[in-house]
């Protein structure tokens, strides 16, 4: 069995990766199975003069190799290229782009120094899984090595169509490093069509067959592969003695009957400052909810050295402060916000005692927080998710009131309905909702990926 080769920007603990959850609960298996190897940064930054060196750390089976990032890493690479050119127009926000081409030669040479580090650890049989958008051009890099072994890319986060595309910098660039891999996945079909249109309509590529892109004189396989979760932990932590504790601690403290939830780090991307406007115009036009709905909005910080996240952090203690002011009551408080982490235990049982899951991104890649809602129900009286029909979640998930996430009023009446909603009709739609999310759940996502590129072979030759 080959070698599974992870690279990432962050390295999670393979010990805690339950507790981590995200990436970490879905690749840790693969990576002890296969005894594997997990590359990326450290999450340290260090001095210019610091001589650069790798950390390597074995845990059970599973390997982890680690390298620092200078200050001026951090600032191009990092809160440069990624955070402030890829992360906003990957998700329709050019608005929010800074461009600077430092940042560009930043995330370049990272991805150079990642490429040669990695290069030397590799065995001749090894798979190598590539993620997210920190690390585009790294195949490329491995390629300029020498390294022929089958490289696959996942894109996390969306890929936005042509006219966003072509004001990023560096695009092409970009598309023909992502030729370096044998296979490019991502979360949804839409995010694939993206990209196959962009090569097809403006650099002249050609689509081989449904899975199949040909450009830069190389073929490689572009596909959906939509991430999932592991449901039956979740809603195993969603149904333990503690976590009924913690229902019947989250009802004893609030007059309220129903208890709205959303989970999402602080981010422009989530629409939180929108979804406060739709509660609060939901206590507008129902005032027969005030003191009977809550809704819990638990937002830890993220990226706080980028200027447009302190921002959209004061928009949301605003909001909730006056709407707090406005409507609230000495036993009632209509927004209980919470700005820092909580436990993935307390998360879930959250999750199974509220009566509505609101999860509204402006834009996102899939969103797990959707499907960890619906795992974490009791099929007898499962709560309702209203979800953005701009998360990625959305194009499996057709049985929850999708709503779109601008629209104030349509998602105040979509709330309206969740909590109105007969008990058969929850059910209902619970079913089948609960059926896809299992159907494609990690190990779905994990091991058909990883097919597909065990039976690939990147076709014309390597890029230099």
């Amino acid at each position: 069995m080959s070698r599974l080769v992870v690279v990432s920007n962050r390295v999670a603990d393979v010990s805690k990766a339950v507790q981590s959850g995200g990436l970490a609960v879905a690749l840790a298996d693969a990576l002890k199975q296969r005894r594997g190897l997990w590359f990326g940064w450290d999450g340290n930054v260090v001095p210019e003069d610091t001589p650069f060196g790798i950390t390597i750390t074995q845990n059970e089976q599973v390997r982890t190799v680690t390298v620092p990032l200078t200050q001026e890493d951090y600032d191009q690479y990092y809160t440069g290229f990624c955070n402030n050119v890829l992360w906003p127009s990957f998700h329709y926000r050019l608005d929010l782009g800074i461009i600077d081409p430092r940042s560009f030669e930043g995330y370049r040479r990272v991805n150079q120094r990642f490429a040669k580090s990695l290069a030397a650890l590799l065995e001749p049989d090894d798979l190598v899984w590539v993620h997210d958008y920190h690390l585009i051009p790294l195949a490329a890099e491995l390629r300029a090595l020498g390294v022929t072994q089958r490289i696959g890319f996942f894109l996390h986060i969306p890929f936005p169509p042509s006219d966003i595309f072509l004001a990023v910098p560096e695009q092409q660039w970009l598309a023909n490093a992502l030729f370096c891999y044998d296979v490019v996945g991502f979360q949804t079909t839409m995010d694939a069509n993206n990209f196959r249109r962009y090569i097809v309509d403006h650099l002249g590529g050609e689509e081989v067959d449904d899975s199949r892109l040909r450009a830069f004189d190389r073929t490689t396989i572009v596909k959906a592969f939509p991430i999932g979760i592991d449901v039956d932990h979740f809603y195993a932590m969603a149904h333990t003695p503690k976590a009924d504790a913690e229902i019947v601690r989250l009802q004893r403290r609030n007059i309220a009957g129903s208890h709205i939830l959303g989970i999402d780090r602080l981010d422009y991307t989530k629409g939180l400052p929108d979804r406060l406007k739709a509660f609060r115009r939901l206590l507008d036009l129902h005032p027969e909810h005030r003191k009977m709905v809550t809704l819990m909005q638990i937002a830890p910080p993220t990226r706080e050295d980028v200027a447009a996240y302190s921002d959209i952090r004061q928009e949301l203690e605003g909001l909730s402060g006056a709407i707090n002011g406005e409507y609230g009551d000495f036993d009632w408080t209509p927004v209980r916000y919470i700005h820092r982490a909580i436990p993935r235990d307390t998360l879930a049982a959250l999750c199974r005692g509220s009566r509505v899951g609101l999860v509204t991104p402006l834009r996102d890649g899939m969103n797990l927080v959707a499907k960890e809602y619906i795992a974490a129900q009791d099929a007898d009286n499962p709560g309702v998710l209203v979800l953005s029909r701009f998360a990625g979640a959305a194009e499996d998930l057709q049985e929850a009131i999708l709503v779109n996430p601008y629209d104030t009023e349509e998602v105040a009446l979509a709330l309206q309905n969740a909590l109105t909603m007969s008990r058969d009709e929850r059910r209902e739609r619970y079913e089948a909702l609960i059926d896809r999310v299992k159907t494609r759940d990690v190990k779905n996502w994990r091991e058909s990926f990883l097919e597909e590129l065990r039976k690939s072979r990147l076709e014309g030759g390597h890029a230099s």
